[in-house]
């Protein structure tokens, strides 16, 4: 990360202001190191998260993505880990529900469902958090990809076009426009890719009614102005 640099001006200030200004150079430089030229609040707030041997202090009911609501999945569908330190973060793995946003709200809590993704996002363009980015979710069907990967779920099905409204893809690509510039991944279909792209598993979604061009566009879009 960017140097860190203590002040030799000892007479100036208290402890406390220095102790402040230390903190100021240390999210400056993490700001630097990760190139971002503007930053949203929420996200100035989690650049130390990027800082080596940082530990990462949970708040309950805390969310990584500013307007979710928190609601938890069993402790059972996904294990802590203190990603991007232990995992690297590079993929965001798109997922339709194949059902409602309740089912998928019981199921994720159900400890013996075995999987669960990080944020469901309702078809009227709510996002529900479920499991810290922080951690790994058992969403993808395949334990590589489910630790370098935040799973995002949509309401619906994969068959019936007419449930993927204009809402859920607004907020959607918000959603990953933001993990984006969180964990530095670019914004293409190898590092954005639909649950049947994942190496090993037996689901089709989000199908072939989940319109990539218009989504990517949008990705890209609210990635830019995040810039």
């Amino acid at each position: 990360m960017g140097a860190r640099k203590a002040s030799k001006d000892k007479g100036s200030g208290t402890d406390a202001d220095r102790r402040i200004g230390r903190r100021a150079l240390l999210i400056g430089g993490a700001a630097a190191a990760l190139g971002t030229a503007v930053l949203a609040r929420d996200e100035l707030g989690r650049l130390w998260w990027r800082l080596p041997g940082v530990e990462k202090p949970r708040k309950e009911g805390e969310v990584d993505f500013a307007g979710a609501r928190w609601l938890a999945a069993s402790d059972a569908n996904w294990r802590r880990a203190d990603r991007p330190d232990d995992y690297g973060v590079d993929m965001v793995v798109i997922h339709v529900t194949q059902g409602s946003y309740d089912s998928a709200v019981k199921v994720f809590q159900d400890p013996e469902h075995g999987a669960a993704a990080h944020y469901i996002v309702r078809k009227d363009g709510h996002v529900t958090q479920m499991i810290r980015e922080l951690d790994v979710a058992y969403h993808a069907g395949n334990r590589d990809y489910n630790e370098r990967s935040v799973g995002i779920e949509h309401e619906g099905f994969v068959d019936r076009p007419e449930g993927f409204t204009d809402e859920m893809y607004a907020a959607s690509a918000r959603l990953t426009a933001r993990i984006c510039a969180r964990y530095d991944i670019p914004v293409d279909r190898e590092h954005i890719i639909g649950h049947v792209e994942v190496p090993g598993t037996d689901h089709t979604d989000p199908g072939e009614h989940w319109d990539w061009k218009r989504y990517m566009k949008l990705v890209r879009q609210a990635r830019t102005a995040l810039a």
